[in-house]
């Protein structure tokens, strides 16, 4: 017997929801924590000790250690002080200093979030949001179009996507 397109839409909708269960825990879990990404929430500090060029002005020294706005508090023939404590050695180039960071797998997670083309897995997020695409044209497949929870379903749709619409234009 042949399956119909309600029965195939009802099936896919079903083992890719299954498949991509993990995949959607990391991508709402990684939304929520970028979410804080300009406070502290959620970060530890990390010290770094890292080797650059000797005789750095406070601009190239932001640069090689990838601070923006790099600034130096105080400074001595040897020895320049910058953003909270940190440490550079003109005439050795090591800078020490404490930065605030993610615990490993919430940086990871977030690096899944935000992967661009540059990154080697950004065709998971590709693949990701046409699956999410997917879901959301099968999703009215999953109850037959004459029955009412099908009709109270295009209301809630109508409803969700005015409420976005309003978010992000008001």
């Amino acid at each position: 017997m042949k399956k119909d397109l309600h029965t195939n839409m009802r099936l896919y909708h079903r083992y890719l929801g299954f498949f991509l269960a993990g995949v959607m825990a990391v991508y709402a879990l990684s939304g929520i924590v970028l979410i804080f990404r300009k406070t502290d929430t959620f970060k530890k500090d990390v010290s770094v000790t890292v080797n650059v060029e000797p005789q750095l002005g406070a601009e190239a020294l932001g640069k090689a250690l990838k601070i923006k706005e790099l600034s130096f508090d105080k400074e001595t023939e040897e020895m320049a002080y910058f953003n909270n404590g940190g440490i550079y050695n003109k005439a050795t180039g090591e800078a020490q200093y404490t930065k605030k960071q993610l615990p490993f797998i919430m940086e990871k997670m977030t690096k899944l979030h935000k992967a661009t083309t540059n990154s080697p897995i950004y065709w998971l997020n590709i693949l990701f949001g046409l699956s999410l695409l997917f879901f959301v044209i099968s999703s009215f497949w999953m109850f037959l179009p004459h029955t009412s929870v099908f009709k109270k379903g295009l209301y809630f749709s109508l409803a969700g996507l005015l409420l976005t619409l309003l978010i992000l234009f008001v």
